[in-house]
């Protein structure tokens, strides 16, 4: 059975960090690209960063140049290292995860067949 498992997730205050992790486990085929998505009460999911087995990565623009995605290529361990957070990153972070190589943009949920049940993230001011 296909899981993935999110943790690292708490209550911060703005300017401090966090780091999420999400394991797979069950996968029979190749994970091709991997996303860290997030949802805030009352907006919609949100692409935070995506990665693809090649290495690449993406950001949402809200982001940029806080957040880094990165991946363990042999656990296939993914993480999301979340610096100089802000109370507008709080939410709860999902992975998501697909095998066929979609051709929806990284940061559409469409694209993930696979998600996790997620991890709180609170940023207080």
């Amino acid at each position: 059975q296909v899981q993935l498992v999110e943790s690292g997730g708490g209550s911060v205050q703005a300017g401090q960090s966090l780091r999420l992790s999400c394991t797979p486990s069950g996968f029979t085929r190749r994970i091709n690209t991997m996303a860290w998505f997030r949802q805030a009460p009352g907006k919609e999911r949100e692409g935070v960063a995506g990665i693809g087995s090649d290495g690449a990565t993406a950001y949402g623009d809200s982001v940029k140049g806080r957040f880094t995605i990165s991946q363990d290529n042999v656990k296939n361990i993914l993480y999301l290292q979340m610096n100089s957070l802000k109370p507008e990153d709080s939410g709860i972070y999902s992975c998501a995860a697909e095998v066929t190589g979609a051709s929806r943009n990284w940061n559409d949920p469409r694209r993930y067949p696979y998600w996790g049940q997620g991890t709180q993230v609170t940023v207080s001011s």
